[in-house]
């Protein structure tokens, strides 16, 4: 049984953020190791017919006063981003690129991209569609930003995102965020603690 949890989310997504910063504990905490799987809201929502959250009458305004309620409540900074949503697709190649990168030294640095990348948005209004911004991210982790940012303009990165969030359809996955153990899914970032239950009974 392998002991991975798939965290697939969308930086476009306030709640994917909110969960990228807890799901670490709770896969620690359980001896779990996360993988980060970045996907475009934008093509699942292609299959599905859903728009986004905020977007939504009604449900649109009560989405971003949960947004921070939820981040309040477990004591996380946040700020609705001026510019919301976005088109995260620079920013998922960069994760990709870093995250199955063939230098060990690059890979260990994925989960610190995130983070940086997720808090730049959510935390200190800036535009994670710059490539500056994304460059910054980047090299604040010890990474090369001028290496990243020619990477994710080549043919083989673009096909790498294309794939993952394909592979994520099929999977089944409709959100972000969404977490899969052993094919177990869980959706939404008031799932952790119970995905964390999960993990500890091994299931029911």
């Amino acid at each position: 049984m392998s002991r991975l949890i798939d965290f697939y989310y969308d930086y476009s997504s306030p709640y994917g953020y909110l969960a990228s910063e807890r799901i670490e504990a709770v896969a620690s905490a359980n001896d779990y190791t996360v993988v980060w799987r970045p996907i475009l809201l934008g093509a699942v929502f292609k299959v599905t017919g859903q728009a986004p959250l905020t977007e939504a009458p009604l449900k649109g305004d009560y989405a971003i006063m949960d947004f921070a309620r939820a981040a309040r409540e477990h004591e996380l900074d946040y700020q609705h981003p001026a510019t919301f949503p976005i088109p995260a697709v620079a920013a998922c190649r960069a994760t990709l690129w870093i995250r199955d990168h063939e230098d060990e030294s690059v890979r260990s640095k994925t989960s610190e991209f995130v983070h940086a990348t997720f808090r730049a948005y959510y935390t200190q209004g800036k535009d994670i569609t710059n490539p500056g911004i994304l460059g910054a991210c980047a090299s604040e982790q010890g990474i090369q930003a001028e290496d990243l940012l020619e990477a994710i303009q080549q043919p083989a990165i673009k096909e790498s995102l294309k794939s993952e969030v394909n592979n994520a359809i099929e999977v089944g996955i409709f959100g972000s965020p969404m977490m899969v153990v052993n094919g177990e899914k869980f959706w939404g970032h008031d799932r952790l603690e119970q995905l964390g239950r999960w993990l500890k009974t091994g299931g029911w």
